[in-house]
């Protein structure tokens, strides 16, 4: 028998789902409208690909929730900030057309450590079952994609993640290529729950579309397992995590912008 709960959450996974599918067909309609326009007025629209590789799980709000958006209970519940002020810098605007070369080394151990202003978050990867996705950090990371970029969306609500890794902050960036799914029978991964401390990639809800959007979990997630897992959250790090999860999200709907003021001041990649 399905208790309240289970079926609370049901109900809120369908509803995620349905928006997703909602946000993926109307970004296609967008490229499409744009790629004419671009061809009517011969412009080359730069980074048009990022359209098609933002996250399933992003940080931009559904148009049915505009009205807990504006509403003062909202606004009135907002938590203080218990984020420090950026670090001075702009984000990267460069982007690639095609995944990087792999140039790290399958079998050493990587570590991922985001500087952000809320502290420091370190990450173990999963070098050798997901090295596609790894080696794109490395490389990003090296040229200095994410630093400056802002953790965009909180989710508290059936799941209950921190979105980063788009450089617009708006949920709809990436760095212009892709890369295939990875690790998806990770032995984490029990029962469709992603646990927390899980590091994993967004996608736009097809296979291999993945980009430079990852989420980390606070708070054991049930999700299909269909978001590449490739890296495990310290002890320390999970703390300054919950601390962000705490300060709760914007809209006081279960999924917006983080009251925190999350940025990632610098990211780096490291073989250990």
């Amino acid at each position: 028998m399905v208790s309240q709960e289970q079926r609370r959450r049901q109900l809120a996974r369908e509803k995620f789902l349905r928006q997703q599918q909602r946000r993926t067909s109307a970004r296609r309609k967008a490229r499409v409208r744009n790629s004419v326009i671009a061809s009517v007025l011969g412009v080359v629209l730069v980074g048009s690909l990022a359209l098609y590789t933002t996250g399933t799980l992003k940080g931009d709000d559904d148009k049915e929730n505009a009205s807990a958006e504006a509403s003062p209970s909202a606004s009135a519940s907002k938590a203080a900030d218990p984020c420090d002020k950026a670090a001075a810098g702009k984000v990267a605007t460069k982007t690639w057309k095609k995944e990087p070369a792999m140039s790290i080394d399958k079998s050493a151990d990587y570590t991922m450590t985001l500087d952000t202003t809320c502290g420091a978050i370190d990450i173990a990867l999963k070098t050798s079952a997901a090295p596609h996705t790894v080696n794109s950090f490395n490389f990003l990371a090296a040229k200095g994609f994410f630093d400056h970029s802002t953790c965009h969306r909180l989710t508290t609500s059936g799941i209950y993640v921190l979105q980063c890794g788009d450089p617009t902050g708006q949920g709809t960036g990436g760095p212009g290529y892709t890369i295939p799914d990875e690790n998806l029978k990770d032995k984490s991964l029990k029962d469709n729950i992603y646990p927390a401390g899980t590091v994993a990639m967004a996608n736009t809800g097809q296979a291999d579309t993945g980009g430079s959007q990852f989420f980390l979990v606070y708070q054991d997630s049930e999700l299909p397992p269909s978001y590449t897992p490739f890296g495990t959250i310290s002890d320390a790090g999970m703390k300054v995590l919950k601390k962000i999860a705490a300060a709760g999200e914007s809209t006081g709907a279960g999924d917006g912008a983080p009251n925190a003021t999350v940025v990632i001041d610098k990211a780096t990649v490291a073989k250990s």
